[in-house]
This record gives structure tokens, sequence and C-alpha cells, in this order.
């Protein structure tokens, strides 16, 4: 989850850059970013252990813009809908054009992700503020 905000926060070619490095041409650069932070929601018991198959609802909802949510712990059940199947289940992501309004999309979006036991830390990016 700590390489995700950094993806998602990038405005440039990375690619580029990472296809020259694989030539051996790459040569110094300077990549923008967003702000960008990223809030994981964690199963009942993480992270010492984790509740499985708990059904998960809310991942049917459109995405405000910047939001994008990356799936790790999850797995279809037999209904075809998303349940839980590890620690870390899924991690919100969101960019915006300031650190507080990254933190509240992230948040925003994470509150309407539910499963039984969820939880999740409410002081991410904080400290930054």
């Amino acid at each position: 989850p700590e390489t995700q905000p950094l993806m998602l926060g990038l405005n440039g070619p990375l690619m580029e850059h990472l296809a020259a490095a694989a030539r051996g041409e790459l040569s110094p650069v300077h990549l923008e970013a967003s702000p960008c932070v990223s809030v994981v929601l964690a199963s009942a018991g993480y992270p010492e252990s984790s509740t499985k198959g708990c059904p998960i609802d809310g991942l049917e909802r459109p995405l405000p813009s910047g939001v994008k949510v990356f799936h790790a712990g999850t797995r279809r059940s037999d209904d075809g809908g998303w349940e839980t199947a590890g620690g870390r289940v899924l991690a919100v992501c969101a960019r915006a054009e300031d650190l507080s309004s990254a933190i509240a999309a992230a948040y925003e979006a994470a509150d309407q992700i539910t499963f039984q036991g969820a939880q999740m830390r409410r002081d991410i990016g904080a400290r930054a503020l």
C-alpha cells in the first residue's frame, strides 16, 4: 500500500523514464507529484490475524474523481460479490490539489465501504498537515 499513493500521485511520464533506465539511458529527471494518501481497510484481528469470508459492501458505488480502490486481501464470493480474504483488505487512495483535500476524499470514500470487523487508522496524513 505504500507504493499505491506514490504512483497515483505522479504527474508525468513514468514509463518513459523506466524505459530509458532499462536501456541504460536515464538522465537526471524531476518527477512532479500531486498530494495523494492511502487509507487501508483491514479485517478484524489484523495484524495478528485476519477474518476471511466477510462480504464487502460499497465497492459498486461510483468513486469521486481522483479516488481509486486497490484490492489486496479480497476474493470473489460464490455469488460474484467481493469478500475479505486477508488482513489488509483494501487500500483507498485519493489524489487532490492539496493534502487536506486528499485526506478528506480518501476517508469519505473509505467510509462508504463496509464489511464485518472493518478497521482503519484515522490519523493518515495528520503529521504532514
